[in-house]
């Protein structure tokens, strides 16, 4: 017999919503207005059946039935069947989705910050009871790249991953290459453009990206990263004359999450690192453009894979979202234990002093005889190979050295840069950055 489109045929399913902010407004009015089509989709009617608030009156982007708020998340939570939170932060989120696991709900948030520094807890509680946590939508907004990390390539075996995962510094990098732009000017018109937050902290000095980074590296080598093992950087120190020189040299700088695997004395191990870095205008990556996001997968069997879209935006992340309360459904239509976190690999996790790469050393030099040779003296008893140089005039008795690297350590490199900044010959090292994707 066919089931048809009746809703009324399904079982019930209760959501509960934590938050109505940008992303949990735009949820809970998805909700509402395409209940019938999620039907069909998840086996399971579901009825939104609250949405805990801290203040009952406050604006919101979309106007949602009165009676369906609460500031009692607690009561609310245990007649659930799905908890969706999308308050942000550590707590009271934490302690709200544990009461949801041990009631036995299955559990979908966007919440990094949480998942980056208790994710390991929240996976156990769901193991215990059997249930599952979803998380699509707090690694890249609307770009689907936690499930084909966990699932479509979990028979594969991911060698690297370089992301865009941050919105706002790309919208603010990708100004600056194609206008010419001052850091501080495009970060004001960010904030007024409502891409930047009043206190961009978390964005431009990368710590959002890093949260992210440690989740992606956790699915893609089955290992936990724990948020304090990855490097971070910001864009703060970025010029519009260092993006001028990086687009002069067929490069631009991008905020990059880098996620993989290396061997350290025969062990293989990850490196897990976010720090602005160039990448050749050739590279997928430098195309990105805006506000958007992109993940480049490189695994073994599958070869490269591009994940791209918008990394932001409310009605973009509740897309996501919505995809994982579906997934969740299904699973309680279908019964059995939720689908487990594979993080039994346990590799090391190594410091970024490991790690091989390549160096853009500029450097304010005395323009007279013999700093060249000085300088390449100084990089050779560094085991530091050039690979390419460019000399410039800067002013009066000065000149600009543009030194590219070949492959080496981080350790090397960068001891390399400080015996060159206590230099005699060099008056300032200028600008230090590191070339990926080649």
């Amino acid at each position: 017999m066919t089931r048809g489109n009746d809703p009324a045929q399904y079982r019930t399913l209760r959501v509960a919503l934590l938050g109505a902010g940008a992303v949990g407004s735009q949820v809970a009015s998805l909700l509402l207005r395409h209940g019938d089509e999620l039907a069909d989709r998840a086996g399971a009617r579901l009825e939104l059946a609250g949405i805990a608030v801290r203040d009952l009156d406050a604006a919101r982007d979309v106007e949602l039935p009165r009676e369906l708020l609460t500031t009692d998340a607690e009561n609310l939570i245990l007649g659930s069947d799905i908890v969706i939170e999308l308050m942000g932060g550590i707590e009271p989120a934490r302690t709200q989705l544990l009461a949801a696991l041990n009631s036995g709900a299955d559990v979908v948030t966007a919440n990094k910050a949480l998942l980056a520094t208790h994710g390991p807890e929240l996976f156990d509680a769901a193991d215990r009871v059997g249930a599952s946590v979803h998380y699509e939508a707090a690694a890249a907004g609307a770009i689907p790249i936690i499930r084909p990390l966990r699932d479509s390539l979990a028979g594969d075996r991911v060698v690297r991953i370089m992301g865009i995962v941050n919105g706002t510094t790309n919208y603010i990098l990708d100004r600056m290459d194609t206008e010419g732009a001052d850091f501080d000017d495009v970060l004001a018109d960010a904030q007024r453009l409502g891409y930047a937050e009043a206190d961009p902290t978390a964005d431009v000095e990368g710590y959002d990206a890093a949260q992210k980074a440690a989740i992606l590296a956790s699915l893609a080598f089955h290992t936990t990263v724990p948020l304090e093992t990855v490097h971070r950087e910001g864009i703060t120190g970025i010029s519009a004359g260092m993006i001028q020189q990086a687009s002069d040299a067929g490069y631009v700088i991008k905020l990059l999450a880098v996620c993989e695997r290396i061997t350290v004395d025969s062990v293989e191990s990850i490196s897990v690192r976010v720090y602005p870095a160039l990448v050749a205008r050739s590279h997928p990556l430098a195309s990105v453009h805006g506000a958007n996001n992109a993940v480049f997968v490189e695994a073994e069997a599958a070869g490269s894979l591009m994940f791209y879209g918008a990394g932001a935006g409310g009605v973009q992340t509740a897309s996501a979202v919505l995809g994982d309360v579906v997934s969740a459904a299904r699973r309680h239509i279908a019964g059995g234990v939720g689908v487990g976190e594979s993080t039994r690999a346990n590799l090391p996790i190594v410091p970024i002093a490991h790690v091989t790469t390549r160096y853009q050393i500029t450097l304010e030099v005395e323009d007279q005889p013999g700093v060249l040779a000085r300088v390449a003296g100084i990089l050779s008893e560094g085991d530091v190979s050039v690979a390419t140089v460019v000399q410039s005039a800067e002013g009066e008795g000065t000149a600009r050295l543009v030194i590219g690297t070949h492959r080496a350590t981080e350790a090397a490199l960068s001891a390399t840069v400080e015996r060159l900044a206590a230099s005699d010959v060099v008056d300032r090292v200028i600008a230090v950055l590191r070339v990926e994707g080649e």
